[in-house]
């Protein structure tokens, strides 16, 4: 089936396309989209793939290649359109055919009950069902196809008017872009409603590439999801791997079917994802048992939720409970013991990060949260402070959700004494003085001091992390020996390159606190080792904004060496897949600063290598081939020969990528000795396992 030529006309395998009539282009352009749609289906909503990614990516470039030479069959359509074409001006508003209602909220039994009850009593207590379906905690999303094919795609918004993100809504791979369904046999408009989400897995990958490239960070899943919907440029959006549930069906702007359920049934056999942990419920008591499974359960799913939507299965007697303004009475959400406590916030204290990024972090009076003891929180930026109203000495709301750290939702005014005081942002660098910048349209607020000792600090440790140059004795109480002045000799470290000099200070190091002869000699051992940590390494280890730890990889790949990078243009660097335009300013501006075409001389000088490394696979010859490009990889236990950095160096040299959770999505494992959950839950969802071995042999295909 994923065969090149399979079902298709003779001519279309490496053929010349100028062969082709239009007609028979036109025939095998639709034959590829509904093969590459099919497979699309297996793979993001059945999360069940039966082809390999190389034959996936195959169909997808022979339709391509096909659409370019016949660009007036291209259709809005088509899967090649799913990445996102250029950003947007902005949103224009769109009024829902039918409202998009929100949901009243029970949080107790008795209030669950209460509810049944009145559905009872205004049904005539005529007998109905219900159905309990798992609350995502996400964004409300209309997808309407007319004719079959997806048209529109509108937010929530305030329920009568959302904003059309029909663009956006193209990238998401769950989301079909015709539905299979004859013309004009069921509705002309078929309307589909859903709920946007990330996973939990994708949503720390966001965070902790933001983190890396000092960005603020999310502060949950569904922040993290709504503000990707209003991104202007779909490309962004292409790049958040969103997925979304549907749980409603209009046909004509009306009901689809006589119950709920048959609507639920009716969307999973034409391709439409929703979600599989729905129960029809013959009575409350099972509603209620429903509920309190999925109050323990929730903890594994990959993805977010916060309660239990219940709703009469019988579509009559929705019709006939109706609506409030703002809520159907025939729904009701269950939510669940929210992850929040309240405590005093006790002051703030402003860290400096090392690109220079203010971060205001809330200290608490110590209070137990959902199985810890939590005495920080944090507070994001200004803008959050000045929303927020804080003040020292307030009572605070705080929530912890997945392993983010905690984030102060709200205070509570109506605790306040009197003594509470205000809370200034500050306007100059709180460890350096040096007068914060805030660039246009941003929200952090910046020390632009590349000396502070704050930033020199964090950078410090950011290059000798695990990911970067593996320095691993150096941790923060002997960087912050030896960036402080000494008496009459000044610190040992200004920046990086002084590391690789301190071999000629080993007897001053030997005098340090808590450190002796062994130690600093395992100190330089380290340090001499990581001269060979190759480029990618050092590109993610030098703190350059923006620049994470895989965009370091694609770079160090792409270029071979610092000085083939030192002399690429911004034109060059932004054509490069997934770095794009901010990516390719920020590292073209940081490269083209004399300090730092300095310390790169420095390092050279001190023999660090400048090149990429051969546990990379790319060494000084041509970079390996992309035979991993679209597939996801987990690595656990130990390899024989590889360290884990090495192994993971050389999948993402291949274009692969590495995860930390196995899910349906991870398409190998790759096992050692001690493999622990990570290789039972991968024999459970059927995955492929790698040994050693197997990946290496694997990243040699052509």
């Amino acid at each position: 089936m994923g065969n090149r030529s399979s079902g298709l006309e003779e001519g279309s395998a490496g053929g010349p396309q100028e062969r082709l009539t239009r007609e028979a282009a036109a025939r095998q352009i639709d034959h590829l989209r509904r093969e590459i749609e099919r497979h699309d289906h297996c793979y993001y909503v059945l999360d069940n793939p039966i082809i390999a990614d190389v034959e996936y990516d195959r169909l997808l470039r022979d339709l391509r290649e096909l659409e370019t030479a016949h660009p007036d069959l291209i259709r809005e359509t088509s899967p090649t359109q799913r990445v996102g074409g250029q950003p947007a001006e902005g949103f224009e508003e769109y009024r829902h055919q039918r409202p998009m209602l929100s949901l009243d909220n029970s949080y107790e039994w008795r209030e669950l009950e209460e509810w049944a009850q009145r559905c009872e009593k205004l049904a005539g207590h005529r007998p109905f069902s219900y159905v309990a379906e798992l609350k995502i905690d996400g964004l409300s999303l209309s997808l309407v196809y007319v004719d079959g094919e997806l048209t529109r795609a509108v937010t929530r918004g305030d329920g009568v008017r959302g904003e059309v993100v029909t663009g956006n809504a193209r990238t998401i791979r769950s989301i079909p872009l015709r539905l299979e369904v004859a013309s004009g046999s069921l509705a002309r408009e078929i309307e589909v409603r859903g709920e946007v989400f990330l996973s939990a897995e994708v949503f720390s990958e966001i965070n902790q590439e933001r983190e890396e490239q000092g960005l603020p960070v999310f502060a949950n899943p569904r922040n993290a999801a709504a503000g990707t919907m209003r991104q202007l440029d779909p490309r962004i959006v292409a790049e958040r791997r969103l997925d979304l549930f549907c749980y409603q069906l209009l046909f004509d702007g009306q009901p689809a079917f006589p119950t709920h359920s048959a609507a639920l049934a009716w969307m999973r056999e034409h391709g439409l994802k929703i979600n599989p942990h729905y129960r029809l419920c013959p009575d409350l008591a099972a509603v209620t048992a429903f509920c309190q499974e999925w109050a323990v359960g929730r903890e594994r799913l990959n993805y977010e939720i916060d309660g239990v939507v219940i709703k009469v299965d019988q579509v009559p007697i929705q019709e006939e409970l109706g609506a409030t303004a703002k809520s159907p009475r025939w729904a009701i959400a269950y939510k669940f013991p929210a992850r929040q406590a309240s405590t005093q916030l006790l002051d703030v204290h402003y860290q400096v990060g090392r690109t220079g990024a203010v971060t205001p972090v809330a200290i608490l009076a110590p209070v137990q949260l959902a199985g810890s003891t939590v005495s920080r929180a944090s507070l994001h930026n200004a803008d959050e402070m000045v929303r927020l109203g804080v003040r020292k000495g307030d009572w605070v709301f705080i929530e912890k959700s997945g392993e983010i750290i905690p984030q102060v939702l709200r205070t509570i005014p109506e605790r306040r004494d009197g003594r509470e005081t205000t809370l200034d942002f500050p306007t100059n660098c709180p460890v350096c003085t040096a007068p914060l910048e805030r660039p246009a349209g941003e929200v952090v607020s910046r020390c632009p001091n590349p000396g502070c000792p704050a930033r020199l600090r964090e950078g410090l440790l950011h290059f000798a992390a695990r990911r970067a140059m593996r320095i691993e004795g150096l941790g923060e109480a002997l960087v912050d020996q030896l960036i402080t002045p000494r008496e009459g000799v000044g610190s040992f470290v200004r920046d990086y390159a002084d590391l690789y000099h301190l071999s000629e200070r080993r007897t001053e190091l030997i005098a340090l606190e808590r450190l002796g002869p062994k130690s600093v000699d395992n100190l330089l051992r380290q340090i001499e080792a990581s001269k060979e940590a190759g480029l990618a390494r050092l590109l993610f280890g030098l703190g350059i904004r923006h620049v994470g730890e895989r965009t370091a990889t694609i770079l160090a790949h792409h270029f071979g060496s610092i000085d083939r990078l030192l002399i690429a243009t911004e034109e060059e660097l932004s054509a490069i897949y997934e770095v794009g335009e901010v990516v390719a300013a920020s590292v073209h501006a940081w490269l083209a600063m004399p300090r730092h075409r300095e310390l790169i001389e420095r390092l050279r000088a001190a023999g660090v290598r400048l090149d990429q490394s051969t546990s990379g696979g790319a060494d000084n010859g041509p970079p390996p081939e992309r035979v991993f490009a679209g597939r996801q990889f987990v690595l656990t236990g130990t390899l024989p020969t590889l360290k884990r950095d090495e192994a993971k160096a050389f999948i993402e040299a291949r274009g692969g990528r590495v995860t930390s959770a196995v899910s349906r999505q991870t398409h190998y494992v790759v096992a050692g000795e001690d493999a622990g959950s990570k290789l039972t839950r991968a024999r459970e969802l059927g995955l492929p396992i790698l040994d050693e071995k197997s990946l290496l042999e694997l990243g040699q295909q052509r």
